[in-house]
């Protein structure tokens, strides 16, 4: 008796029920023990600490403001009309009830329509405790105000506030929303009204583990987890947790048309699907994995955060779902309860059908659906990769607005203006190249640290985080390299989005082709099937593309994005690979079943007809879960929904369906090489037309 066979006895005997009460000890303890996560009032820290512009957020700590950070006010009138005495008068007073100091001026634009302030906060205030501050100031503007003054708190750190506040709320919705969908989904899936409440009772539990596994790595590790991370890891944790468990109950199901003993089908099943939901879980986890090499901070707590709660997640559905399905034996399907000898030997059904239409042409089913994917994934071309920090929301936020207000009147880079940091006796050639710099409005020396360094303020001409700010900070790099001497560094909101594209471009280069590499590595070891490998990960590479493409495609022609964010390239792609290679795993693990008996080409016909349920289903699932997303108010969210739920269904319907059968069929035995299934004499294999498919469609011919 192998490892499989004794965990199977263990988890579906009559004393499972032990494992089961030990997984909820072991909830209880986890949730208890380290707490619950509270991630989810944090905004994404997305800067490298190696970019220049980390160096020079450290370096303004040595200055006596240097732990400050200022917001701006900006004061128009709601007829757009020119500032009258008594507006200003009103501005500076809601300066002052901010915290301003006492008869602080207000800066007017030049067309007399708009006057700005500047109020400072301390730069340690994040999440929830910075969008507290900045109500606070929102509310002591407006407090008696006049009604026809338009006060709007725009600048860094209301953006983060409005960001913060984003996820004010956004587990338990995100949560909420998670498990009704699921739970629909279930009940849709089997159509059972008890059946539903195991995995996802299992599933449900799992997660919250899995946000105290968090809190505890981030309390061990120093990896800060954001709303995001916290976001996307429950939604994969439910997603792929769901998945397991849908194999795992269709197996279960299966194995119950062939045996009155509800113990020894669940055993079969247990026995025969636990390696296919390990292999896909571990596929899963080490591509996680390889994000821990980015050098983006949310990129590498995504990485270890959501690889964690995949392995609570594979752990709660293979040591306490056969449990819970055992303690309530066959009729935990009621009412369609299967029963032995309901189902004949032969396959039949909507996906044996398609299947068998496949196979019929594979050379030209291949041809037409990898071209369509090829189509789809040459969308990319043409897609503008960076939102810029106006273009996060898909909500109206006031720092948003606030800053469409300034730009209007003042020149964009107003609100948040570059920061240049010198050693000190430099100053007037440091000053000489900021003046002489394209796209620089004006540069004004603003300090000095005790350590010897010089500050200047350098207001650009360029929106915020635009492509013409990033070529401007650019230039300035630049040029003040031609200046060795001052060991002038270019900081600031604008420079520290231009390190976090870059970096997440070289994140992009260096961790997809590991993603692919891991798991080709995983498949090797699975199939020990070279050409099957490479095919299979080059049509999930094809697949991901194409995914983008039209992702891409419905988010600026259908929901009027401007643009991809950044990250949603890398997490997309790394989604839909692993998560992909999960139905493949399903599919293919039951293909090598089918083919000892019915050859390559047949018994793939037949694993595509055994698992085209579960797989739809899940995918199904996986893919509402994902688009559940949306439900959060960032785009970044909301396109990385889009694009992966797009990319799922995709994989489900054309690639597992279609494509991966025609390529078996076009290539036959071969794909199997150099597993012994490769032994296959495909001269006495029967037309798939004309077979009696009772009949074995092949038979092995010992070589030697």
């Amino acid at each position: 008796m192998n490892v499989w066979d004794r965990y199977a006895a263990l988890v579906t005997g009559r004393k499972s029920w032990a494992f089961l009460l030990a997984m909820v000890a072991l909830a209880a303890l986890a949730m208890v023990g380290i707490g619950e996560n509270d991630s989810g009032s944090k905004s994404p820290d997305s800067l490298p600490s190696s970019a220049e512009s980390a160096a020079v957020k450290d370096a303004l700590k040595q200055f006596p403001d240097g732990t400050t950070s200022s917001a701006v006010l900006v004061v128009t009138r709601t007829d757009d009309g020119e500032l009258t005495a008594s507006d200003l008068d009103a501005g500076r007073e809601a300066l002052t009830r901010m915290g301003g100091s006492p008869g602080q001026a207000l800066v007017i634009s030049p067309d007399r329509r708009a006057g700005l302030g500047q109020v400072t906060l301390s730069s340690d205030l994040s999440g929830f405790d910075l969008t507290d501050r900045v109500k606070q100031l929102r509310t002591a503007a407006s407090a008696g105000a006049p009604a026809d003054l338009r006060l709007q708190l725009t600048g860094g750190p209301a953006f983060g506030a409005d960001v913060a506040n984003s996820f004010s709320g956004a587990n338990v919705l995100l949560l909420v929303v998670t498990a009704v969908v699921v739970m629909v989904l279930l009940i849709a899936t089997y159509r059972s009204p008890v059946l539903w409440l195991l995995p996802l009772s299992v599933v449900g539990i799992a997660d919250r583990v899995a946000a105290s596994v968090g809190t505890g790595l981030s309390q061990w590790t120093g990896l800060a987890f954001d709303g995001s991370t916290s976001g996307i890891t429950s939604v994969l944790v439910f997603g792929a947790g769901t998945n397991y468990a849908l194999l795992l109950i269709s197996r279960y199901r299966d194995e119950l048309h062939h045996t009155d003993d509800a113990r020894a089908a669940l055993r079969i099943a247990v026995r025969r699907a636990g390696p296919a939901i390990l292999a896909s879980n571990v596929t899963v986890v080490l591509a996680l994995s390889t994000l821990l090499l980015a050098l983006l901070p949310n990129t590498r707590s995504l990485g270890a955060f959501a690889a964690a709660g995949l392995v609570v997640a594979v752990v709660f559905v293979l040591l306490a779902l056969p449990p819970a399905l055992a303690l309530c034996g066959r009729k935990v399907f009621w009412p369609f309860i299967p029963r032995n000898g309901d189902r004949g030997a032969t396959p039949t059904g909507l996906w044996y059908g398609i299947a068998r239409r496949v196979v019929r042409r594979p050379a030209v089913v291949s041809v037409a659906t990898l071209t369509l994917l090829i189509l789809c994934a040459s969308a990319l071309f043409g897609t503008h990769i960076g939102l810029s920090q106006s273009e996060q929301f898909r909500v109206r936020a006031e720092s948003v607005d606030g800053l469409k207000t300034l730009g209007a009147h003042f020149s964009s880079g107003s609100s948040d203006p570059a920061v240049v940091l010198a050693a000190a006796g430099n100053d007037a050639r440091v000053q000489q190249i900021l003046d002489g710099t394209e796209g620089v409005t004006r540069a004004t020396r603003s300090g000095s640290s005790d350590t010897g360094l010089t500050r200047w303020s350098v207001v650009l001409d360029a929106s915020p985080e635009s492509e013409r700010a990033f070529a401007i900070v650019a230039s300035l790099r630049e040029r003040l390299a031609t200046a060795p001497e001052a060991h002038a560094r270019v900081g600031g909101s604008d420079a520290q989005a231009l390190d976090t594209r870059d970096a997440a471009r070289r994140d992009q280069i260096l961790l997809i082709p590991l993603i692919l590499a891991m798991v080709t590595a995983v498949l090797l070891i699975l199939l020990r099937a070279v050409p099957a490998t490479i095919i299979l990960v080059g049509v999930s590479a094809l697949s991901a593309l194409a995914a983008l493409g039209l992702g891409s495609l419905l988010g600026s022609h259908v929901f009027g994005f401007p643009a991809l964010d950044t990250n949603v390239p890398l997490f997309a792609f790394l989604f839909l690979v692993a998560l992909g290679v999960d139905y493949t795993i399903f599919l293919v693990s039951r293909a090598k079943e089918e083919t000892p008996e019915h050859g390559t080409t047949e018994g793939m016909v037949r694993a595509v007809a055994s698992t085209g349920a579960v797989i739809t289903s899940a995918g199904i699932v996986l893919a509402a879960v994902f688009c559940v997303l949306g439900v959060l108010p960032l785009i970044t969210l909301t396109q990385l929904g889009i694009v992966v739920g797009t990319g799922i269904l995709l994989d489900t319907f054309v690639v597992r369906t279609i494509v991966i059968p025609a390529l078996f069929a076009v290539i036959g035995p071969r794909i199997w090489w150099p597993n012994p299934l490769f032994r296959v004499d495909p001269s006495v294999r029967p037309s798939l037309e004309t077979s009696d498919p009772r009949r074995p469609e092949r038979s092995v011919r010992p070589r030697g």
